[in-house]
């Protein structure tokens, strides 16, 4: 015998037969890609919309069995557009990511109001507030989100670069020609470090590097390859690559535009993923003068839905 029930506008069947089911909640959720050229390829991600909130050790323990590289959680607020977002790795929680919200306005605007060319939605994180716009396009989607202001820091000392590059396998023949390493941030602190050869060669080598990077102000490292607009960036132990990175994209551009490699309002394509065999394309606008304020966009393809069952020892 099974009963029907409705979560977040899909149906979804639990069967009565099996008594573990009545000590279970049912989460709902979506796998998208995102900064891809079609499905299968970009950055995956999954996606929940929530009824309540859920402790965030459960919102945790979720992401680890996602196995995803970052999964969102969206509660909207009454009936709006806006919406509490809380992302995470399967390490922690992001204050700010890209992809994720990306992946969440498309996915938003096919959930909720897909007789709409366009949408804008609004998310809350713990520490920002971003605007985000979906775009219809036949089959699939893209989104564009607004990251705001970009903050730049002095650049890197010679001295301090050399440390760096060692400890990203790299050596000062891979730097790009009179261009520093800088900190660039739109929500994430980003040390930009610039090459113009051996990008497949980067990779962190020490066991401190979330260190390091503490002490230039830096969260993360993004290896841009300046001519190719090409770039690498890892967790912190080195352990997992990013396939595509919406919260560098934005500080990498930004860092082309005060370098002059490249311009004010230019659409800027940057790549992603090759090394992975998950070719990204991700799209940056960067407008202002004195004040860079910047904008990122990708396609993003819907491939799959489904449910978890949550035990209530973990609410």
């Amino acid at each position: 015998m099974c009963s029907k029930i409705h979560t977040s506008g899909r149906l979804y069947l639990i069967d009565k037969r099996n008594p573990t089911d009545m000590n279970l909640k049912t989460l709902p959720f979506s796998l998208v890609d995102v900064f891809a050229s079609e499905p299968f390829s970009g950055n995956g991600l999954s996606v929940f919309l929530l009824d309540e909130d859920l402790p965030t050790l459960a919102m945790q323990r979720i992401t680890q069995e996602m196995r995803q590289f970052e999964t969102i959680f969206l509660r909207r607020i009454q009936e709006t557009s806006r919406f509490i977002a809380r992302i995470f790795t399967m390490e922690e929680e992001l204050m700010f990511a890209g992809h994720p919200i990306i992946g969440a306005a498309s996915l938003l605007h096919s959930q909720l109001f897909s007789n709409d060319l366009e949408y804008q939605f609004e998310f809350t994180t713990p520490e920002k507030q971003i605007l985000a716009t979906s775009y219809r396009q036949g089959e699939h989607y893209s989104a564009e989100m607004d990251q705001g202001i970009a903050s730049v820091s002095a650049p890197i000392p010679d001295e301090k670069s050399g440390i760096f590059l060692a400890a990203l396998n790299l050596s000062s023949n891979d730097l790009a020609a009179e261009l520093p390493m800088q900190v660039v941030s739109t929500g994430l602190p980003y040390l930009i470090v610039p090459v113009h050869r051996n990008l497949e060669r980067a990779r962190i080598v020490i066991g401190n590097f979330e260190d390091l990077l503490a002490s230039v102000g830096a969260k993360f490292v993004y290896v841009l390859d300046v001519e190719h607009r090409e770039g690498r960036t890892w967790d912190n132990d080195g352990r997992v690559e990013d396939i595509a990175t919406g919260s560098a994209a934005g500080p990498a551009a930004v860092y082309l535009v005060i370098h002059q490699r490249a311009t004010s309002g230019e659409n800027i394509t940057l790549h992603q993923g090759r090394f992975l065999n998950r070719p990204s394309a991700l799209y940056a606008t960067v407008r202002g003068n004195a004040e860079l304020s910047v904008t990122v966009s990708g396609q993003v393809f819907f491939v799959g839905n489904g449910f978890l069952r949550l035990p209530h020892s973990m609410l």
